[in-house]
């Protein structure tokens, strides 16, 4: 066994040890290529449970990261977060908005499998592209991600996708047809649900495709012992070099470990065992920062810390639809109906301070709107929110009919890892005479009673899609109704409504960003939401690892990966 494998090894359960052995014979690195060792394995660790290796089941970081190092789509998100060509070499937009031409790659393969004559992997067509869109849409694969098309695309009356909707003009021409104009179509074509896939392996692995992946990416699959390893091999046939026409990527293989304990998961990373952190919770980032954000000493130059903005919204929501409501939550959704309890809410909050005391200033307090400030069309000038005024915060209640006679009780449903910050939150609001009992739910629990609308006040947060101020405006679009859409709180706006059906629509970008501040602005007013912060990720690496940057999106893009 070569030595990086025998190190790697060590790192397994051991009932997995002995099928290292198998891999040492499968070989990671072509013989054109140096003998492998250690520094050409990247090591990550994914504490959040990884469901499919399908990208059409993409629907949180822990599959979209596992899925990024598998397949490619038509367009990636370059470092400015602007779509720019992957598997397309070129695209064109009709004058109208709704006819999006894309000029295909030639040569570019599918990973070497079973699956094909020979077990080469054959040429990627357009082809595949309708088959991979379409299958997203089909019911019996009852993907997560067929929103991404679905009401965009043009359709049949009773409101299926047509069959027009995506056409091989021929093996390197591909057109997608809008209904009408949507200007954010390009970055939802950036996400993993729009990556490409063979239909051989689909129809021949099934729902098992899920952990027997295909794709066109950098790497390759090898093993997967679900809740122990993940390990990918690199892809000799890869079709991207770098500038001076060396292959991608760098890496011989990618090990990924499912520690669910995050002391744990950052002892590992501490030991050198791990090549790379994402996110700190609250023990590990009082060790590594003060309260300022700045790094301890003893910390400094051990590994890099970066700090950058996230496109993530952490928030809190009230929900104004009764129908689900019932019993006590049903008697605070009719005070929290009244906006000037919600504005009383918001007014009572410290963000900044909270965001010192509580998360080392990792983050950005929410003194805007629900846009974070990761994109272009964030402005606290334009989009004034919220700061702290408790005296206006007790005037309100008192206008609402609440005071020491009549206090104000409510109950906050939230998960295990905001709790700190919603006590915090919790002392606050009492300051102003409102009392608010916190409830402790599952992640899946708590998703559900949001979906649903069973609970009156809530904590959540949003993690943009794609980078653009309309996957945040969306949550305020009363067609999007949850559980079908993002609209948990059930706001409704017919002036709202009106704003967000131009900006889709309006192609000038000035024009565009206007109406989304707009649209933000009566998202302040109304207070459906308190904006809490918009959150910064915050990556730390080993020293040695070159060629990995933060991005707001948080993608981990590994081709291009190396260490010294």
């Amino acid at each position: 066994m070569p030595p990086f494998l025998a190190r790697l090894a060590g790192l397994l359960p051991k009932p997995l040890r002995p099928l290292m052995a198998l891999l040492a014979l499968a070989g990671c690195h072509d013989a054109a290529r140096p003998a492998a060792d250690e520094r050409r394995v990247f090591r990550y660790n994914q504490p959040e449970a990884l469901t499919s290796l399908d990208p059409a089941f993409a629907r949180n970081q822990a599959n979209w990261w596992a899925s990024a190092q598998l397949y490619n789509g038509l367009l990636e998100l370059d470092s400015t977060l602007l779509p720019g060509p992957a598997l397309a070499r070129t695209y064109t937009i009709s004058p109208d908005g709704r006819r999006y031409t894309f000029g295909l790659r030639r040569g570019v393969r599918f990973h070497d499998s079973d699956v094909f004559p020979g077990g080469k992997g054959r040429e990627v067509i357009a082809a595949d592209f309708v088959y991979s869109f379409k299958r997203l849409l089909d019911p019996g694969t009852a993907s997560s991600g067929g929103w991404i098309f679905r009401g965009k695309v043009i359709e049949k009356a009773d409101g299926t996708p047509s069959d027009t909707s995506f056409v091989a003009a021929n093996d390197s021409t591909l057109h997608i047809y809008l209904k009408e104009p949507f200007i954010p179509f390009l970055g939802i074509l950036t996400m993993p649900y729009a990556y490409v896939v063979p239909h051989e392996a689909v129809e021949k692995y099934g729902k098992d495709f899920r952990e027997h992946p295909v794709g066109t990416g950098p790497f390759q699959f090898k093993l997967w012992d679900e809740g122990n390893v993940l390990l990918y091999h690199r892809n000799p046939n890869y079709w991207r070099r770098d500038a001076k026409g060396q292959p991608l990527p760098y890496l011989d293989a990618v090990s990924i470990s499912f520690l669910p304990d995050r002391k744990t998961e950052f002892l590992t990373f501490q030991q050198g065992k791990l090549d790379f952190l994402s996110g700190i919770r609250a023990g590990s980032r009082d060790l590594i920062m003060y309260p300022d954000g700045s790094i301890r000493e003893d910390f400094k130059g051990k590994f890099r810390v970066e700090k950058v903005p996230y496109l993530n919204t952490e928030y809190l929501g009230f929900q104004l639809d009764s129908v689900g409501l019932s019993g006590e939550q049903a008697a605070q959704g009719r005070a929290l109906r009244d906006k000037r309890v919600r504005q009383a809410l918001n007014y009572a909050l410290n963000k900044p301070e909270m965001l010192t005391y509580i998360l080392n200033r990792v983050g950005q307090a929410g003194t805007s709107g629900f846009v974070p400030a990761a994109l272009p069309s964030f402005s606290q000038e334009k989009v004034p929110g919220y700061t702290y005024q408790p005296q206006k915060a007790r005037q309100l209640l008192r206008a609402a009919g609440y005071g020491p006679q009549r206090p104000l009780r409510l109950r906050l449903s939230t998960v295990l890892e905001r709790k700190e910050v919603s006590e915090y939150l919790q002392k606050q609001w009492a300051d102003v005479g409102v009392q608010v009992q916190i409830d402790i739910n599952q992640s899946a629990a708590q998703q559900d009673l949001v979906d649903n609308g069973k609970v009156a006040f809530f904590s959540k947060s949003w993690l943009g899609d794609y980078p653009d101020a309309e996957n945040y405006l969306a949550l305020f679009y009363s067609p999007n109704f949850s559980p079908a859409g993002p609209d948990k709180t059930h706001f409704k706006s017919a002036a709202y409504d009106k704003l967000y059906d131009e900006a889709r629509r309006t192609q000038d970008i000035v024009r565009r960003t206007a109406l989304y501040q707009a649209m933000d602005r009566i998202v302040v007013e109304e207070s459906p939401v308190i904006s809490l912060y918009y959150d910064e990720v915050v990556r730390l690496t080993q020293n040695n690892v070159r060629g990995l940057t933060p991005n707001p999106m948080n993608l981990l893009l590994l081709e291009r990966v190396y260490k010294e």
